[in-house]
């Protein structure tokens, strides 16, 4: 197994007042040669935005989009027509294809909203945009990871253009979990929300990333009550499909 370790206080950081943002990956302002991506994972941002505002209008092609709601509630507007919240526990997926416009608010006026945005490079370019979103808690277990995001339209979750795999996991102390990678080609990138967990000896703490690949399946050990996301991705990506 191969492994590159982000530990959560070495992200690049963002403060513009309205926004505090942490970059797992090179972003904005923050560039490191050593970040760019991890395979199709390209952004891994952990934001945080104060009350009223957001993100005014603006434009994105040809990436798929997923925004994760900690705590909160975000409000999201787009060129496609579509207007809704997306409250804590809730993911949303945007594949911005041949290009949309979107908006995005904190929607309370006295609390933060707290959210994970993910990029992924996508396996075909210029799609009609789409959007799409799910309420966690309805499919979440009380213990163990439940798959989220898939590259099928006809599982019962999300689904983005990538042959990729998003879970959420909620894991009880001193309980562990086996992830099987369904490709030998790609990787896995643990990405720990809350607790700690210990990955083939490596301790994981709150908001560390842990990106790992040549390796045919994870164990994850919470060594406490821990809640993770964890991506399967391609490692070799076309960006000129």
């Amino acid at each position: 197994m191969k492994a590159k370790l982000h530990k959560a206080g070495t992200r690049g950081h963002t403060n513009y007042g309205w926004l505090d943002s942490y970059h797992s990956f090179s972003f904005a302002d923050y560039y490191n040669p050593e970040r760019i991506h991890f395979g199709a994972l390209r952004i891994l941002n952990d934001d945080t935005v104060a009350p009223g505002k957001g993100f005014g209008k603006h434009s994105h092609d040809n990436m798929e989009i997923v925004s994760i709601v900690l705590e909160g509630e975000l409000e999201h507007k787009d060129s496609m027509g579509n207007e809704l919240v997306i409250r804590e526990g809730e993911v949303q997926v945007t594949s911005a294809g041949s290009g949309i416009f979107h908006s995005e608010y904190n929607r309370s006026k006295e609390s933060d909203v707290k959210f994970l945005q993910v990029w992924i490079i996508p396996n075909e370019k210029n799609v009609e945009p789409r959007h799409d979103r799910i309420l966690v808690s309805k499919i979440a277990q009380e213990e163990g990871i439940q798959m989220i995001i898939s590259p099928n339209s006809d599982d019962q979750v999300m689904w983005l253009y990538q042959e990729a795999w998003f879970y959420i996991g909620h894991l009880k102390q001193e309980t562990a979990i086996t992830y099987p990678l369904k490709d030998r080609k790609h990787g896995v990138y643990l990405f720990v929300i809350e607790g700690q967990v210990k990955i083939d000896g490596q301790v994981l703490e709150r908001r560390d990333g842990y990106g790992m690949w040549d390796l045919e399946e994870v164990i994850v050990w919470a060594v406490s009550d821990a809640h993770i996301l964890l991506m399967e991705v391609p490692m070799l990506i076309n960006e000129d499909n």
